[in-house]
Order: C-alpha cells, then structure tokens, then sequence
C-alpha cells in the first residue's frame, strides 16, 4: 500500500512559479514509476509529468519547458516545479504512483490507458492562477 501527500499548492498570478512536493510512504515496490497529472471540473484527468520505470521523464506539451518533475529517492519526495504559469494551468494537482509504467513521445497522456497506469494517488491540491 502506497500513502502520497501532496502539498505546495496556492494561489499565484500568471507569470509566477510555484513547486509542488509529494512525500510518499509505503510499499516501494508499487512507487517504480511516478507522476503528476491534474484536472480541472468537468474534464479527464491528465498527466503532466511523470518518471516511468525505467526513470524516464515525459512532459505534456502543454508544459514542455516550463515545469521540471523531480525526486528525491533518499526521501521519498517527488517535486514539480512550475515556471512562468498560466491561468490555464489551474487545476487540482495529484500525485500518482505506479509499479509498471511505461511513457514515450507517442503516449497520450489525457488518456485512460496512460493514467490506469498508475495505482496510488493522492488527495490532490488545488493551483489557481489568476491573469
């Protein structure tokens, strides 16, 4: 059984940053792969960025550039780190966990398939980001 927390979200105006922090807990083994995705009212979850288990990163188009996923193994954090935000960016933001993921360029990431990939999730923390 995996536990993820997620924490660092807020409210920040367009331009601005934010980083996200997920302290995870529990089974290693269904941790091998990890992500971000997020969600807004009304719409599929999607991913944004995430390690699968071979420790590659994928980002979404729409943030290619601008957040960088990151973790801390000793610890057990993983971390999304978002630049130069947009009022399109806010959503609620969760943090998934996986035993076997696989990503490339090719995947889609607003899909089923892609998120089914993974198991555990967090409670997810809302961004707002006002213009």
């Amino acid at each position: 059984q995996v536990q993820l927390v997620e924490s660092g979200g807020g409210s920040v105006q367009a331009g601005g940053s934010l980083k996200l922090s997920c302290a995870a807990s529990g089974d290693r083994s269904s941790m091998l792969c990890m992500g971000w995705f997020r969600q807004v009212v009304g719409k599929e979850r999607e991913g944004v960025a995430t390690f699968d288990s071979d420790g590659e990163t994928t980002y979404s188009d729409s943030v290619k550039g601008r957040f960088t996923i990151s973790k801390d193994n000793a610890k057990n954090i993983l971390y999304l780190e978002m630049n130069n935000l947009k009022p399109e960016d806010t959503a609620t933001y969760y943090c998934a966990a996986g035993t076997l993921c696989y990503s490339d360029s090719d995947f889609d990431m607003t899909t089923t398939e892609f998120r089914g990939q993974f198991e555990s999730w967090g409670q997810g923390i809302p961004v707002t980001v006002s213009s």
